[in-house]
């Protein structure tokens, strides 16, 4: 029985010390370049170098690789991903990781949705309803980069959750180009990434690199990223500070 005892004693401590400790431990994040085409239909790099960067941003921060996943839906280049495979992926990280969700969209949109794969527009309803059945009553954040990314902000809203979109909802916004090496609103958070303490401090930062870089240019209209933070949210982000390098 003592030694029963001192065993069971022994895991428990071990197991003690081997918790997690991080703010965004048992978290799941999902990262998803949906579009790999400029305005004329070629293929372009901005939104797969956008998804690798963010990928590595969001890990230096803090998230967990084990329950992050990245996804880009172009099918020219092997191993080509289904919008169908992507939504189970994201399905699977968030049943496993339930203690919070974060959500990041990049692609082309239009007033009526973003573009989701080769044949596969999401618009607000169906991008609503994933995300409930995904990330359920936890707290969440969703990112979305894509013109007029404004209209999923209503259907989105809620008090557990973060909405952060690229442009108002009757706004284009810029950089999905050839030439670009990511969308300005993708470059802008993984510029500001580094610097930024937490979700609310990026924000503010994304939105101010947008509008000095649309201004620099000379881009007319401003496309204007739309940012809501449920009431529990306002609450709990400035407790999820993301993870700096010391000194």
């Amino acid at each position: 029985m003592v030694v029963l005892l001192a065993l069971t004693a022994g895991t428990a401590s071990a197991t003690t010390q081997s918790a997690p400790t991080g703010r965004f431990d048992g978290w799941a994040a999902a990262i998803i370049a949906a579009d790999w085409r400029d305005g004329a239909d070629q293929p372009i790099e901005a939104f797969d170098n956008a998804r690798r960067d963010l990928t590595a941003g969001f890990l230096a921060a803090g998230f967990d690789r084990a329950t992050l996943v990245d996804y880009s839906l172009r099918p020219d280049r092997p191993p080509a991903t289904p919008a169908s495979a992507a939504v189970a992926g994201v399905a699977e990280v968030t049943a496993r990781a339930t203690r919070g969700c974060l959500l990041y969209f990049t692609a082309h949109g239009s007033p009526e949705g973003m573009v989701f794969g080769p044949d596969r527009m999401l618009s607000p309803t169906a991008m609503a309803s994933l995300v409930r059945g995904w990330c359920q009553d936890r707290p969440t954040v969703v990112i979305v980069s894509a013109c007029y990314s404004g209209i999923f902000m209503d259907g989105l809203a809620a008090p557990n959750r973060m909405i952060l979109t690229a442009a108002r909802r009757d706004r284009s916004s810029f950089g999905c180009s050839a030439e670009a090496t990511w969308p300005y609103f993708d470059g802008c958070v993984i510029q500001t990434l580094p610097t930024a303490g937490d979700f609310i401090a990026l924000s503010q930062s994304v939105r101010a690199c947008v509008a000095a870089r649309e201004a620099a240019e000379g881009l007319s209209p401003a496309s204007e990223p739309q940012v809501r933070i449920g009431a529990n949210m306002q609450l709990l982000l400035p407790t999820l500070r993301f993870n700096r390098p010391p000194g």
